[in-house]
Formats: C-alpha cells, structure tokens, sequence
C-alpha cells in the first residue's frame, strides 16, 4: 500500500527541507502585507459606489491560505480539502461531507446517486417523478430532467417564497419516488410538512441548502432533515471557495455513492495517491470483468469527476471560521431593511419566514403590488441607475423558460403564485459587506421611486 505523499515536504535535490520552509513563511507574511495593499476599505459615496445584492467578503486569512495552498503545487483534491470536508460536516452536525466542483454539480451528484441499483427498489429510473417546485434556479430541477425523471412542479407560496405545501399529498403518485426542492433565498421550507409525506410515501428527500446555509427549522439545521443535502460556494453565497460545492448525508451508504459518481463512477474508494486501501485490490469479481480487473478501473456507474482543487478548498477553510459571523450580519442586515421598509407595506409584500424557522437570508426578496404607483421593471432600473444591484427570483416559472419548452413535466395545482413571482418579484442584498448607509440608501432609493417620503 502507497500512500499519499505531503506537498509540503516535496523539494527539488537543490532546495533544503529548511531554505524552502523558511521561504515559504516569508511568501505567506508578504502575503498579508499584499492583501491589506491591494484591498483597502473604500468610502461609499451614495449613487457613485455600486451597492452589489451579493459578493465574497474576506481578508487576509484566505489570501494566505490559497498561496499557501499553491505553494503545495497540490493541484487537485488534498489535505485542506479532507480538512474542509471533517470541520463543515462537523459545523452543519452531519456524518458525511463530500466537496464537489459548484453546487450545481453537487445537486447533479446528489440526484443521480438515488439512480443507483445498490439501491434495490428504491433507485430512481426514468418516467419516475421527482416532486419540485415551480419557482427557483434551474439547477435544481436540471439533474431531474438529465437523469431522464419527470419533474412535477407545485406552485409557490408568497411571502415566504418557498413551495406551497398545501399540494404535496395531492402531487404524489405510485410513479413518485422522490422531493427535491430548495430553501427559497435562505428561508426553510415546511419541514415538518414536506418530511411528513416523505415518510408516508418512502420517498427521498434532496434539500438543496445553496442558499441556505445555517437556517434552521424548529432548532435544528436545514440540511440534516432529507436524505441528502447540497451546498453551494459560489461566491454569491455564504461563504464562498469561488466555485465549490458539498454533498451532504448521514447515510454511509448514500456517501460511498456520491463519492462514486463524483469520482469518474469508479468502484474504487482510496483517495488519490492511494492504493489498495479494500486490501484486496486484485481479487475483486465485478460485473462480466475477469477475475482480479484491477479495482482502481472498475466502475459501478455512470459518473463524472466533478473533485475540486485544494486551493479552492483552502479558501473554504479560511471562510469556515467567519461563517457564524456571516450568518448573523445577514440576519442583522435582513430585520434592518425590514424594518425600513414596513411603511411601504401597503404596495410592497415584503419577506416573512417561514412559521417554526430561523433564516439565514440570501437576499431580501420584495413583490411589488398591482396598485404600486410603478412595476416592478420600472422599480428596478430606477435602483440599477442608482447602482444599486437588484436579481428576479432566478428563473421565475421554469415552466415558462426556453429550456424546458419540451421537457415532459406534470404541474399540480396551477402555478398562479409562481406567476406572480415571475411578474413582479426581485431581491437586493443584505450580504456582510453591506453597512447601515448602504441599506438606508437602498431604503431611501425605494421610498423615492414609489413616490414615498424617504424617511419610511
């Protein structure tokens, strides 16, 4: 048995163990001077700074990380990811962490793990129906379609923007085997609902949590209640590797699963650089191979490599430890801009959680009334003149989008809300970066187009 060997003790014949270490330590203190130089804090100057609905924030921490991280040349998944992978399955109090490429790719993974046929009767095949939502990001829905499923869309329920549970029990046939939706901009679905008829129908449960990362539902974390759950760290979301994304389980067997089919379909589980770790790498009798097929090439599925670098995972592991401080200014920022706004109520919906949560908001979605002085477009280019960032809620009605024009689909129960959405909904942001002056000018900028005094 090989073993992985350590990046950091890898020199050339010509470079002592200590001159490289003592180099590498000089490289990572410029590398905070670097940081600080390059990335001084601005003054925000009212319609001239752009006030963005979301963005990485960060210091010198991951800077140094990353260079860190490089100066391995460890140029795909190693110690910062297994690293990653132990602390955020720690912090989101699951058993299982699988770090994969986006979170699209971890909702593709996620998915078509349940295709399996170590699964028996409950694997997914084509025709099954996968119950989802209407409104959302497409990704969501796309593995769905990709594995040859039918996805079968409830509306929405305005205003916690999540799905409308009041139709599941009615969307459920002897063809159903699965619920795959998403917690709407950070704000839980109905758990208690959703799992209820999960457990009623033996269905899997996918939550995808992209956007939802420390949300609770009845005290406990989003993501820990399905059978699997995906995160997104683009850097858009709560914590950013640039791109990444995780596949979440307690289920040991769902994650020897994801690690198939993220890892090329192989049967194999030793790490990269490892060999033998089943001990019995030449004796396998697998499929119709001949007896002893080397275990490193021999695949159970059809799988993809969708690994991600260590670099990126170095900057998850620098991110992790501000991630509680994240949460909290979103929701700090959230009930702020709330509060700004209540005054408007009467031609704007503004976002209300989910009964029995706690969220940990994305953005702060807002609905612009039919009896509005103005539409919801014409809102939102009076904000983007001000440069002020504005975002649809993503896809609006997947129904209605180009993409999906010949997907066979079944709707249940109309989709009237999720219209709406499509219609008249957008969000701004509320992400760490943004201060009390940027929120009031967001505030203020809103009361102004619909004709309000600014000091709502």
């Amino acid at each position: 048995m090989t073993t992985t060997p350590d990046p950091k003790t890898q020199t050339t014949p010509e470079t002592p163990v200590s001159d490289a270490e003592s180099l590498r330590r000089q490289i990572l203190e410029l590398t905070r001077k670097y940081q600080a130089a390059k990335w001084p804090k601005g003054e925000f100057v009212p319609g001239v700074t752009p006030v963005p609905v979301s963005g990485k924030v960060f210091d010198a921490d991951e800077v140094e990380l990353v260079v860190d991280a490089g100066l391995d040349f460890w140029l795909t998944t190693g110690r910062f990811a297994k690293q990653f992978e132990r602390e955020f399955a720690r912090w989101m109090d699951v058993r299982h962490c699988l770090l994969v490429n986006s979170g699209s790719s971890a909702n593709l993974v996620a998915l078509s793990a349940l295709t399996s046929p170590q699964l028996g009767d409950r694997r997914l095949k084509p025709g099954d129906e996968v119950i989802t939502a209407a409104e959302g990001f497409p990704t969501t829905v796309n593995p769905i379609v990709q594995n040859g499923l039918v996805p079968v869309f409830l509306d929405a329920h305005i205003p916690t923007y999540n799905i409308d549970p009041t139709r599941l029990e009615e969307a459920v046939t002897p063809r159903t085997k699965a619920i795959m939706i998403a917690h709407t901009l950070g704000n839980p679905f109905d758990l208690d609902a959703v799992m209820a008829v999960a457990k009623r129908h033996g269905l899997w449960v996918i939550e995808d949590t992209c956007d939802a990362v420390g949300a609770e539902y009845k005290g406990k974390k989003v993501g820990t209640f399905g059978d699997l759950a995906t995160v997104s760290f683009y850097p858009a979301h709560h914590m950013t590797m640039g791109e990444g994304g995780a596949v979440l389980t307690n289920q040991p067997l769902l994650k020897k699963l994801v690690e198939s089919f993220r890892d090329w379909g192989r049967d194999c589980w030793c790490e990269p650089g490892v060999d033998n770790t089943c001990g019995k790498r030449f004796d396998w009798q697998l499929g119709d191979l001949p007896c002893g097929y080397d275990h490193k090439y021999t695949y159970s599925h059809i799988g993809y490599n969708l690994k991600l670098t260590d670099m990126q995972a170095a900057v998850g592991v620098a991110q992790l430890r501000k991630l509680d401080y994240f949460i909290e200014r979103r929701r700090e920022n959230f009930t702020y801009l709330r509060e700004r706004l209540k005054s408007l109520q009467n031609v704007l919906i503004l976002p209300e959680a989910t009964a029995g949560s706690e969220p940990s908001w994305f953005g702060f979605p807002i609905t612009v009334r039919d009896d509005a002085s103005i539409t919801r477009n014409e809102l939102v280019r009076f904000l983007e003149a001000r440069k002020i960032g504005t975002r649809l809620l993503f896809a609006g009605n997947l129904t209605k989008q180009p993409a999906y024009k010949d997907v066979n689909y079944r709707i249940v129960g109309g989709t009237e809300n999720t219209d709406v959405v499509m219609n008249a909904t957008f969000w701004v942001g509320i992400y760490p970066a943004l201060e009390r002056e940027h929120l009031d000018f967001i505030a203020d900028s809103i009361a102004e187009a619909l004709g309000a005094s600014k000091d709502v």
